[in-house]
């Protein structure tokens, strides 16, 4: 057996640490030296570590318990006000995104990028591709800035469970009719069953959890007791979602922790859950984001296709969730707060790529600028976020990250 990993561990801890305490001082997130630290010692720089089986499964262990907490702190009376809003920023950040990625691979999926097969598919799979917003790097972000139970960081939260959905459909849309035996009607059902299910087992889960917080005495009360009855839910939670509905695994942590946070205990339970998910959970989710990264060599005609997806998924999760925003009466520097956090892509965007090449559904020559475009949309999350957020007092205590 080796101990590599230990080392592995060991390195990751220190750099997202090193590098997070740097872009603090330099007024950025830390999250941003998080990331930036796993893209040093990645293949992208300095080629000290590759990522591995283990470092992947603890990182999604982060990802997780990341929203787990979110929607600890959550408040579901202010969750289901922005429920519409929600529904809204997502269904335009869905669409504009979509037929915008379509345009750009348009324009650019002929001579030397083609493969042949179904272009008008493959152009509308690029779009697919942009419409997934991965909130994790939003949610820590927004943690750190004290703004995540605010009426925008609700928002964000509604808008990106629901833009997980609808990108799950126009997924399945398109795979479809790209030849692969997936039933839409099937995925509907799933979707539904899952969250039928979600509000009868919190239900229950909740009922249970005050019910039992009452019948534990104090002379026999173990300080840890709740805080393993909140993870195993949580982790069952996003197993369930993930391997017998379809959904992904951080609806359901999400689920979890807004069941939890409606708990008396939910203080004492956050409190023994937030250290082990800030020092070790957390910083190997976001340093994995930049060890999973190798890019490619580009020539010129590359390099524009690259620069040209980035700023389509950009601008296109920007306007699409803001214009969004502003149709359900947010002002100004709320919609641009709402378009800034909804930019970010993730390992969903490369997972959907990767099933986008093996069904001849995307020229291979698009992976490397979709791997460019999460890096920068992951980078400049935070970056825009602390911006936008500049000179605003804090709903909440921040965090450190």
């Amino acid at each position: 057996m080796s101990y590599k990993f230990l080392l592995d561990i060991a390195l990751i801890l220190f750099t997202t640490k090193l590098l997070g305490m740097l872009a603090k001082k330099l007024g950025l997130p830390q999250v941003v030296g998080a990331l930036i630290a796993g893209l040093f010692i990645g293949p992208t720089i300095l080629d000290w570590l590759h990522g591995t089986d283990f470092i992947t499964k603890v990182a999604e262990m982060g990802v997780i318990v990341i929203m787990f907490a979110a929607g600890m702190e959550t408040d579901l009376h202010n969750l289901k006000k922005s429920g519409k809003p929600g529904l809204i920023i997502a269904i335009l950040g869905v669409l504009v995104p979509l037929f915008l990625g379509a345009g750009v691979a348009w324009f650019f999926n002929r001579g030397e990028f083609a493969t042949g097969g179904n272009i008008m598919l493959q152009n509308f799979f690029i779009g697919v591709i942009l419409t997934a917003t991965s909130v994790s790097i939003t949610v820590q972000t927004l943690k750190e800035l004290g703004h995540l139970n605010s009426n925008v960081g609700n928002s964000i939260l509604a808008a990106a469970l629901i833009d997980d959905i609808l990108g799950l459909i126009a997924l399945t849309i398109i795979t479809s009719l790209g030849g692969a035996e997936v039933s839409l009607l099937w995925i509907f059902a799933k979707i539904i069953g899952f969250f039928v299910f979600a509000v009868v087992f919190g239900f229950a889960a909740h009922k249970f959890l005050v019910w039992y917080e009452g019948y534990v005495t104090e002379e026999h009360d173990d300080h840890y007791l709740f805080p393993v009855l909140a993870l195993t839910l949580c982790f069952s939670m996003s197993y369930i979602a993930e391997h017998y509905f379809g959904v992904a695994d951080i609806i359901g942590a999400f689920i979890a922790g807004l069941v939890i946070g409606s708990t008396p205990k939910m203080e004492s339970i956050n409190e023994t859950i937030a250290p082990i998910s800030a020092v070790l959970l957390t910083p190997i989710f976001f340093a994995n984001i930049g060890i999973k990264v190798t890019i490619p060599s580009m020539n010129a005609h590359m390099l524009l296709l690259a620069v040209s997806i980035v700023a389509v998924a950009l601008l296109s999760k920007f306007i699409g969730c803001g214009l969004g925003a502003k149709l359900c009466n947010y002002n100004n520097k709320e919609a641009i707060q709402i378009g800034c956090g909804m930019i970010c892509r993730g390992e969903v965007a490369l997972i959907v790529a990767n099933k986008g090449i093996a069904m001849n559904l995307m020229p291979p020559a698009f992976f490397a600028p979709i791997i460019i475009m999460v890096i920068c949309a992951a980078i400049f999350t935070p970056i825009l976020l602390k911006l936008v957020f500049k000179g605003e007092a804090p709903t909440e205590v921040p965090s450190e990250a």
